[in-house]
């Protein structure tokens, strides 16, 4: 199920499993994972895009065997807060994943996600060969902890 809202995203969860970030792309579908208590993204892995079924097929094989409990994918809101065709397209791709998964899906605004990965893996003097391989998933996992810390509060603020 898609909720929009992170708050009912939140209850939907299961207690004590990781949740996935996802960073959908034209080309390409960054995978990061958090550990078991939600309390940090680690970029995992880059799934070249093929298509719908294969690329499914492959992301729910990586979930599974992290025991992921939901799914945050970015959306590429423009800087003006509008959604253009881009948000239009992952949105249409979480539609789909609700066909071949039961696992709660929200989205986190991912703007300047991949400035912020690019910028963290050029201080970290990557080269530009592997910046091009990684960024994807590191950019997935600056997604996962926004949600992360939003999680936390959440938690926080229904603990007080």
């Amino acid at each position: 199920m898609i909720h929009d809202d992170i708050a009912d995203f939140a209850a939907a969860l299961a207690p004590r499993r990781a949740i996935a970030g996802l960073d959908f792309g034209d080309k390409t579908i960054g995978v990061a994972i958090s550990d078991s208590l939600r309390g940090t993204a680690t970029p995992m892995q880059t799934i070249r895009r093929q298509k719908f079924t294969l690329d499914a097929e492959r992301l729910m094989d990586l979930l599974a065997a992290r025991n992921a409990a939901g799914i945050v994918l970015g959306l590429p809101r423009n800087m003006d807060g509008s959604e253009g065709p881009r948000c239009q397209k992952t949105r249409a791709f979480a539609r789909n994943l609700t066909g071949v998964t039961d696992l709660p899906i929200t989205f986190w605004d991912e703007r300047l996600s991949t400035v912020a990965a690019e910028r963290a893996l050029l201080e970290a003097d990557t080269s530009r060969k592997r910046r091009a391989e990684v960024i994807d998933h590191v950019a997935a996992a600056y997604i996962l902890q926004g949600a992360l810390d939003r999680l936390r509060n959440i938690a926080r603020e229904a603990g007080a």
